[in-house]
């Protein structure tokens, strides 16, 4: 019998006597304190009345109210009550209403006797995780980072030091970084701070379209310059004349559009394509790549004379990696921000998750930190994320390896007996009628999967990165970082088989990209 259940209090509600009476019987054996209620209603009062169970176990068809209204009646009363469904009827509209309203899960009967066990105990340990979260204090006032960017660790307070300097200049300013570190939220800080703030802001990703199309995109083009240019085009820099245009993923842009973008940095003028006007424009330009710069121009993949023109003032904004201090105060902040745009209600994260969520790697930064918290929050069934709310990569990297679970107690087959719904019930209860009533065929159970020896240690991401980045410091003739990079897109090409699109999406690169490196790789 589990040590931690002495205390713990499961709330069986349902219309079925002999129900209550048998899962009270194979719950209570395992040391839970039981309570019953023949209603929804009668629960419900229950819990009005003072009763804060750790469990809530609730059939779905009653006589009266509905199990699906008395969760949502129980969950009004108490955010964090762990309340699981039991139906005989699993079809697709109770599944997703029970999810919906936050059910922590849903059972079928005829009851297997593990699986309610188990069920229970994990619903019991999310009960006292979400009790650990009502400790957690809000760790940042939203109203301190309306640009978006926080934290106040060393490294950022670097950044934050650089920004006040160069914001109200008209320099130019390079920024760099891993994707995913925020450098759109630095371009966008400097410019509220600067004396253009009341201008134009506009930000253009070089690497998402086409060389043939970007000069379009940013110069402008005159009707008739080429096949499709129906009409005239303004381009991005005459658009934010006065303004600030950031250049996102400058490292992908093309030769000759490098050569244009010295130009307009040089002497403040443009030309449309198949125009020979040229139009002066007074534009701030801020670039950003998580390419190495120095090392392009060295291989003359980018041009020298335009580097310096923009490397004037250089942000490097760290890897979250690096600054694992302000991930509470990064995930506070975005919950509130998921909680003013009406995304999520989650407002609290249990002191396990937030270690977890901490202790992770974030090869994605903030970015992929954002896309784990929204997730989190959108899966939570109550105002906290907990542990069981995280993706398994979280949750692996902050577990020291796989515990076998101590097997289950076999139950009396009598007590097994008492689970299984009667041959005849009432009325309106929760049941299942006779397939042959239904006209249904009956579905042949899988076979039950073998169960391995062992499972395998999880992969330490972290470990290996610290093992690559030892072996690029020690042997860099070895070039680790290419040849990573190669094989990964030869292996996504050969996945795909040879379908450049699915491959660049499978990579987190833009199709663009990948046919430049294909290109390069074949060149060699």
């Amino acid at each position: 019998m589990p040590n931690d259940t002495t205390m713990s209090t499961i709330l069986i509600v349902d219309d079925d006597e002999e129900i209550r009476y048998s899962l009270g019987r194979v719950l209570g054996s395992r040391g839970y304190q039981i309570e019953t209620a023949g209603s929804g209603e009668e629960g419900i009062e229950k819990i009005k009345a003072g009763l804060k169970p750790d469990l809530i176990m609730c059939d779905v068809r009653m006589g009266g109210i509905s199990g699906i209204e008395t969760l949502q009646h129980m969950r009004s009363a108490s955010s964090s009550l762990q309340i699981v469904l039991m139906t005989a009827f699993g079809t697709a509209q109770t599944a997703i209403e029970a999810m919906k309203f936050g059910a922590y899960d849903y059972i079928m009967k005829p009851f297997d006797v593990d699986k309610v066990i188990e069920i229970a105990e994990k619903a019991i340990s999310s009960s006292k995780d979400m009790k650990s979260a009502n400790k957690y204090e809000k760790k940042v006032n939203y109203d301190d980072y309306k640009e978006g960017i926080v934290g106040n660790s060393p490294a950022m307070q670097e950044v934050f030091k650089v920004i006040g300097q160069v914001a109200a200049s008209d320099a130019t300013v390079l920024v760099t970084g891993e994707s995913g570190t925020g450098k759109e939220l630095i371009a966008k800080c400097i410019n509220q701070h600067s004396l253009r703030s009341g201008g134009p802001f506009v930000a253009v990703n070089c690497a998402a379209i086409p060389d043939n199309l970007i000069e379009s995109e940013l110069f402008g083009h005159e009707k008739g310059s080429f096949t499709g240019a129906t009409t005239q085009r303004i381009g991005r820099f005459e658009q934010c004349d006065r303004g600030t245009i950031f250049l996102d993923e400058i490292g992908d842009m093309a030769l000759a559009t490098q050569t244009k973008i010295l130009r307009v940095l040089q002497e403040g003028e443009i030309q449309r394509v198949g125009s020979t006007e040229t139009i002066k424009v007074d534009v701030r330009v801020i670039a950003a790549t998580n390419k190495d710069l120095e090392k392009m121009v060295k291989e003359k993949e980018f041009r020298e004379d335009l580097y310096y023109r923009l490397n004037v003032f250089r942000i490097r904004v760290p890897a979250l990696r690096e600054r694992k201090e302000d991930i509470p105060d990064i995930v506070d902040f975005m919950l509130q921000n998921l909680v003013k745009e009406r995304k999520a209600r989650v407002t609290r994260v249990s002191p396990d998750a937030l270690n977890a969520l901490v202790s992770y790697a974030w090869p994605g930064n903030v970015r992929e930190l954002g896309n784990v918290v929204y997730r989190s929050a959108v899966v939570a069934q109550g105002d906290a994320i907990l542990m069981k709310d995280l993706p398994d990569t979280i949750r692996g990297i902050s577990e020291e390896g796989p515990v076998a679970a101590a097997a289950p107690a076999v139950e009396p087959a009598a007590v097994r007996a008492e689970l299984a719904p009667a041959e005849s019930s009432p009325e309106g209860s929760d049941s299942p009628e006779p397939l042959a009533e239904k006209g249904a065929e009956p579905i042949a159970s899988a076979p039950a999967p073998a169960v391995p020896a062992a499972e395998p240690m999880p992969i330490s991401l972290p470990a290996i990165y610290d093992k690559l980045y030892h072996e690029l410091r020690e042997r860099q003739e070895m070039r680790i970082l290419t040849l990573i990079e190669r094989q990964m897109i030869q292996r996504a090409i050969t996945e795909t088989g040879g379908n450049q699109a699915r491959a660049a999406e499978i990579l987190g690169i833009t199709r663009n990209t990948l046919k430049k490196r294909l290109d390069e790789y074949s060149a060699e």
